[in-house]
């Protein structure tokens, strides 16, 4: 019968980690967004409010994942330092891009420094074990701006994606501080074997490195040297040492009276 197979089936599933609620773990985010940079005019006894009701919030979804309360407790002392490292990240932003002309432009408007901003808080989680809700934060930052950072990977100061669609940030890249990724960039493996699943699998990004769009840097010992600068439609699988210029060069034909191919013609 269908039915006893399909409830056979839920109920030898029942003994898994349970899954955080979306909905709830959507909320959270949006909701702490909104203390940490919409939170002006608010009274300090309406603050303390607002701050205990995000604290439970975050206690109810890591009880969903069955992890230890205290890792909420945890979590909530570090935001000062967390809320730091993102004004840096904010500044990085305005002072690099022309378009920006205030702090708060960058806040509210900036794809980029939103993904950034979940992914400091959702690598919080995944050093205190919280993997799965750690996930959860990082996947609604990727559906709301198309910026895939996976939440292991590490990250320094002052660190800047414009623009953004299509970034992608591999689990065990590390990047250092002062460096200002364009859309398009992946930051990602030569292999996606399961055998290699502990080991270094994505590229380290030393300080000052600019990256330009639609680049790819691949491989765990790839290593782009400090302020180097990698150009568009790059691609990348060796290690760079400090100070590169790396580019793509496009070749430019002029038509003539000859017969020039339609790109129709072309074999893709």
């Amino acid at each position: 019968m269908p039915k006893e197979i399909l409830l056979q089936k839920l109920l030898s599933n029942q003994s898994r980690q349970p899954l955080p609620d979306k909905e709830k773990t959507h909320r959270f985010i949006e909701h702490l967004f909104a203390f940490l940079f919409s939170s002006n005019g608010l009274s300090k006894a309406r603050l303390e409010i607002e701050y205990t009701e995000l604290r439970n919030q975050l206690s109810s979804l890591i009880s969903l994942c069955a992890e230890d309360q205290s890792r909420a407790t945890t979590f909530f002392e570090q935001l000062p330092t967390i809320y730091d490292l993102l004004q840096e990240d904010a500044h990085a932003l305005l002072n690099s891009d022309p378009a920006a002309k205030s702090i708060e432009e960058v806040v509210s408007a900036y794809p980029g420094f939103f993904a950034v901003f979940v992914y400091r808080m959702a690598h919080l989680l995944c050093q205190r074990k919280c993997i799965l809700l750690a996930r959860f934060f990082t996947e609604y930052a990727h559906s709301k701006t198309g910026i895939d950072i996976h939440p292991a990977a590490k990250i320094g100061r002052s660190f800047s994606i414009d623009h953004g669609t299509g970034v992608v940030i591999g689990e065990t890249t590390i990047i250092g501080d002062h460096v200002k990724i364009y859309q398009g960039v992946t930051l990602g493996a030569l292999s996606v074997s399961k055998a290699i699943t502990s080991s270094k699998r994505h590229p380290t990004i030393e300080d000052n490195v600019v990256i330009y769009a639609g680049a790819t840097i691949l491989g765990g010992s790839t290593v782009v040297g400090s302020g180097s600068i990698i150009g568009g439609n790059v691609w990348l699988t060796n290690s760079v040492p400090p100070n590169s210029v790396v580019y793509h060069k496009s070749e430019v034909h002029v038509k003539d009276n000859n017969p020039f191919p339609e790109p129709l013609n072309f074999v893709i």
